[in-house]
């Protein structure tokens, strides 16, 4: 495909790419306008339920106390205390709602004053008609003569109610309008979408025997790679068969070498003297069954300990204050053997034997990389 062909279609793209991401910007726009919207008006719905709630609850217990002033029925006072239960409740749950509404909040603050002024008066209402005061009910009923606190509660909760529904009937028409605005935003741009798709394709047609010739091309490039990638493959399986060989020798000399370990383990084991092999730090890596066997320790605790622990050389007197007291270290460092000296051989209970050591440093190429101590008994 041509050069300026692909900057063409790129550009095309590009405007088509710029316009749906502007459509969908608009749209989720719309979405979370529509969802705080829902939400608001879902808030409002709550508030005008909860105003007709607390009426109704406010006249529930003005019908219980009228019933209470004929009957004195102990159940009419639990009515009037029950729906004065539920108009605080409501109360609380619209004052909650419209914390973030000021004017609707003083509202509900303000019916909450007169419902506190009307629970006092149903109070003294209960406790003159408990003391049987006549004169005393018959005073309140008549400062409350035609209901013109209940008909003021109502006054001011209508108003609550209405002055939410306006609103509601305001946002309504917002949503409309917005909706609208959103929907020919949506639908210029997928009309010229297309203008610009139909665009794309007639540049795309004109690079179609382009494309074929590359195509053919492209097809004789792949059987070419076809058939270097068959000669790799079989230079791989070569590898592999070498590699596996070398793995299946490598496994053979591992195998001899192992074999090679249990018959020197199996030489020491079987000589009499007691053999004991040591790093050049002077700690034990092997024994035979004599170590074991005369010092009564078990081979755990004898591999990686010092050889001191069970072998300590019988040093003269003249040498106690010599700057290298210690024959095997400096045999071992010089790589010399060491013949027949005097030691002591001590077990488990702490029982010395008297033995001649002999060290034979081992050695990997030049380099000594430890020893190998043999223990003669020595006869008393």
């Amino acid at each position: 495909m041509k050069d300026h062909t692909i900057r063409r279609l790129l550009a095309v793209f590009l405007v088509i790419a710029a316009i749906f991401l502007s459509v969908a910007i608009a749209a989720v726009r719309n979405i979370d306008r529509s969802a705080a919207s829902s939400d608001w008006v879902n808030h409002t719905h709550a508030v005008i339920d909860e105003a007709g709630a607390l009426f109704a609850a406010i006249q529930a217990g003005d019908a219980a106390l009228r019933t209470f002033l004929v009957t004195g029925d102990a159940r009419d006072q639990a009515a009037i205390r029950d729906a004065a239960a539920q108009v605080d409740e409501h109360l609380e749950v619209a004052k909650a709602l419209t914390r973030q509404e000021p004017e609707s909040h003083q509202q509900f603050i303000l019916l909450e004053t007169l419902a506190r002024q009307r629970a006092e008066f149903n109070n003294q209402i209960i406790a003159a008609r408990a003391a049987n005061d006549s004169a005393a009910m018959r005073t309140l009923l008549a400062t409350d003569a035609g209901g013109g606190a209940i008909r003021e509660f109502q006054r001011k909760t209508e108003q609550l109610k209405s002055t939410a529904m306006a609103r509601l009937a305001e946002q309504d028409t917002a949503n409309f309008l917005q909706a609208q605005k959103t929907r020919w935003t949506v639908w210029s741009g997928v009309a010229l979408n297309v203008l610009l798709l139909a665009g794309a394709i007639w540049l795309i047609r004109d690079d179609i025997n382009a494309r074929r010739q590359l195509a053919a091309s492209l097809q004789e490039a792949n059987q070419l790679l076809e058939a270097r990638v068959k000669e790799r493959t079989a230079e791989l399986v070569a590898a592999n068969a070498q590699l596996s060989t070398e793995n299946l020798e490598r496994q053979w000399a591992n195998q001899a070498l192992e074999h090679q370990v249990r018959y020197n383990q199996l030489i020491i084991d079987s000589i009499n003297d007691l053999v004991l092999v040591l790093t050049k730090t002077q700690k034990i890596s092997r024994v035979n069954a004599a170590v074991i066997h005369l010092t009564g320790l078990p081979t755990t605790e004898l591999i990686n300990q010092p050889l001191k622990r069970i072998v300590r050389l019988a040093v003269p007197a003249d040498s106690a204050n010599s700057p290298l007291n210690d024959p095997l270290e400096l045999a071992l460092a010089e790589g010399r053997d060491l013949r027949d000296l005097p030691a002591t051989l001590e077990d488990k209970r702490g029982k010395q034997t008297r033995v001649r050591l002999t060290l034979f440093p081992l050695r990997d190429g030049t380099k000594v990389v430890g020893g190998i101590v043999t223990l003669q008994l020595i006869q008393a």
